[in-house]
């Protein structure tokens, strides 16, 4: 179980992270019409590990300020805290221990991460039910939030959907956003909750505008087909480009279609070649296919038929076969092919006898457009301002 994004744990739209030798192009900051969206805190961050944190685990600060919160802390100094942002487990875990006995919620949630992820224990997620189960008892969301996953998965307790659903409920009406968006994943496909599109709307838009990169996607495919709200394309296609503005690969696919479709925002060629490149270099296969013929036909880029061979092969690799593209590459030669193929096995990385270009850097010169920065077709609409310590017991 892991603090960061996937503690979002029904985020069934979630794309695949960044292929290894590759990095999201920088981007500048996407904006709403309304005033813009706030990060509460809610939105799951990944900064640099501490730097005596161990090798291979999470960031001891970022799993620290969701636990305590980044404001005044009501102990001064927070000694648990402290030896936990400096990857001090143990001490940690010996310092919160009698402030947990005293009913203190933040340091009952802190051992109950500590035993959730390992941190310097063993892994063990029936004591870090009990400790989430002790804290949320006491009003702690994030324990809320954390305990309705382990029922959800079964991992620690006995798997109870209504029982998540129910934590989910309480973390959300906390405030806590990933809460939110959970539980409107819940309403959307009626799991242990009765099936509720309005609600589950409501629920999203709120994780939305709060900066959440999935829920930004699901309330934007939401607008477009209006479940459970009113039909608004073009705030739809803003939703889905403020998501992939976010890095989620496939919002970024999502919204290289909506330009070059011109739906919900002005018609594209160009900005969408580069958001499928992007995609494409995520490893993302639907867009693999996709660019591969937009530079077989030379729409919104110059012809190049022996990278659109590249990424063809890159997205079969993961079962993605299609045959209107490979009619488009037919006029290939032999040795055209073969340095496709050649690109395609050293992909991120250039082949060694390629010494003109590579596969996966983009031109510097060209930024990603936001969902604020499309040229709109004349007439449409644009999307602008896009260790040993024995464990409670949950009560039943």
């Amino acid at each position: 179980m892991r603090l960061t994004a996937a503690l979002l744990a029904l985020g069934l739209t979630a794309g695949p992270a960044f292929a290894a030798g590759t990095a999201p192009i920088p981007l500048p900051a996407p904006q709403r019409d309304a005033a813009p969206a706030t990060n509460s805190g809610a939105t799951p961050s990944d900064p640099a590990p501490a730097a005596n944190a161990p090798a291979g685990q999470p960031d001891a600060a970022a799993i620290s300020q969701s636990v305590f919160g980044t404001g005044p802390r009501k102990q001064a100094p927070d000694d648990a805290y402290g030896a936990f942002q400096r990857g001090g487990y143990l001490t940690a875990l010996s310092l919160a221990l009698p402030r947990a006995e005293n009913n203190d919620p933040a340091a009952q949630t802190l051992i109950g991460e500590i035993y959730a992820q390992g941190l310097g224990v063993a892994e063990d997620d029936t004591k870090a039910a009990g400790w989430f189960d002790i804290a949320s008892r006491h009003g702690d969301k994030l324990a809320a939030f954390e305990l309705a996953l382990l029922y959800q998965q079964g991992s620690g307790v006995p798997k109870d959907g209504k029982r998540a659903a129910q934590l989910f409920g309480q973390a959300a009406d906390a405030g806590y956003m990933p809460a939110k968006y959970n539980l409107a994943l819940l309403y959307m496909e009626g799991i242990s909750v009765p099936p509720d599109l309005v609600k589950a709307a409501s629920l999203m838009k709120e994780a939305a505008d709060s900066g959440l990169p999935e829920a930004q996607y699901d309330y934007g495919t939401m607008l477009l087909e209006g479940g459970g709200v009113v039909p608004d394309e073009r705030q739809g296609a803003l939703e889905i480009g403020l998501a992939a503005q976010q890095g989620l690969i496939d919002a970024q696919v999502d919204y290289a279609t909506l330009l070059y479709l011109g739906k919900g925002v002005g018609r594209d060629l160009a900005a969408a070649v580069r958001w499928y490149k992007a995609a494409a270099e995520a490893g993302n296969p639907v867009a693999q296919n996709r660019y591969a013929k937009l530079l077989a036909v030379g729409e919104g880029t110059d012809v190049d038929l022996e990278s659109a061979a590249m990424w063809r092969s890159l997205a079969r690799r993961q079962g993605l076969n299609d045959p209107v593209l490979d009619k488009l590459l037919v006029a290939l030669s032999k040795d055209e092919l073969a340095k496709a193929e050649e690109r395609a096995r050293f992909w991120p990385s250039p082949p060694p006898s390629d010494d003109t270009k590579t596969a996966s850097a983009p031109p510097p010169e060209k930024a990603l457009p936001t969902p604020t920065e499309q040229t709109a077709a004349p007439g449409a609409a644009t999307a602008e301002s896009a260790a040993a310590t024995p464990a409670p017991k949950p009560a039943p």
